[in-house]
């Protein structure tokens, strides 16, 4: 299989902290460090939280405008990919830094449990952040916690509500969400080469579930994310040393079944982004 595999690093999310794994970076100069690291491996996707530089999480627009420049500036060109997640803030504070005009930003078009909480995504919110997608030309990168997200956001993205090319993200593995399981990737699969054949997808596992969905995903011919949001350790009993680490395990895997990984440039070109 000739098509480059696109690699995502989730450098730092909302929920692992420096005392899960002293790795997870923090600070501004943390996540730029790590990024370069990870794009060195094979990343052309950064995804991005900001953080307090106490280690709470935080939506302000300030932090991720740092972010975003000193991103551009150490690893020109690759995906700047923003979070509107809703472990960071709530209501119109999660899309504050999307004037930003970063390249991507994450959506969740739907609700759903999480381990102790409801993920809440009201439809009035989503219909906000996607206008607001498309008001400054934001690419989404749809997150799927859910077969009921995946088809929505199909019907958003041909009633023309979803800024530029359809991009959907199955994660799995999430407790209380949708499990790591095998049959329901294939169907989600099928769903997407069915009813949205000129959409691009791909697949993060929470956990030991990484390495499971990113071959699964490559090896059906998507994109996969990897990265210390998602999954702190390398296996039971070593922690994950660096996202760039995690980046290089998928990237080994895109080897073992004849994937070229993605350049940042050929990343944009699948995903129908403007040049960085």
């Amino acid at each position: 299989m000739s098509k480059p595999c696109i690699l995502c690093c989730a450098i730092t999310g909302s929920v692992p902290t420096q005392s899960d794994n002293s790795a997870v970076p923090i600070t501004i100069s943390e996540q730029v460090e790590s990024s370069q690291a990870a794009v060195e491996a094979g990343a052309s996707i950064i995804h991005a939280h900001v953080r307090n530089d106490d280690g709470t999480t935080t939506s302000d627009p300030e932090k991720f405008a740092r972010l975003g420049e000193e991103l551009r500036k150490h690893c020109p060109g690759v995906i700047i990919q923003f979070s509107t997640g809703g472990r960071s803030g709530a209501g119109a504070a999660r899309g504050g830094m999307l004037p930003l005009r970063p390249d991507m930003a994450s959506l969740s078009v739907g609700s759903n449990n999480f381990p102790t909480r409801v993920y809440e995504n009201a439809p009035d919110l989503v219909s906000w952040l996607s206008e607001e997608m498309v008001k400054y030309e934001i690419t989404p990168e749809i997150e799927a916690f859910d077969l009921s997200h995946i088809l929505h956001a199909i019907r958003m993205h041909k009633d023309g509500k979803l800024f530029g090319k359809l991009y959907v993200q199955f994660v799995m593995g999430v407790k209380n969400a949708m499990p790591c399981d095998r049959e329901v990737f294939d169907f989600y699969v099928k769903m997407m080469r069915e009813r949205a054949p000129d959409a691009q997808w791909c697949a993060a596992g929470i956990g030991p579930n990484q390495i499971v969905v990113n071959e699964w995903a490559i090896a059906a011919g998507g994109h996969t994310r990897a990265g210390l949001e998602d999954n702190i350790r390398l296996d039971r009993d070593r922690l994950a040393p660096s996202n760039a680490a995690l980046i290089a395990r998928a990237a080994e895997l895109c080897e073992k079944h004849e994937r070229p990984v993605a350049t940042p440039k050929q990343a944009r070109e699948i995903l129908g982004l403007r040049a960085g």
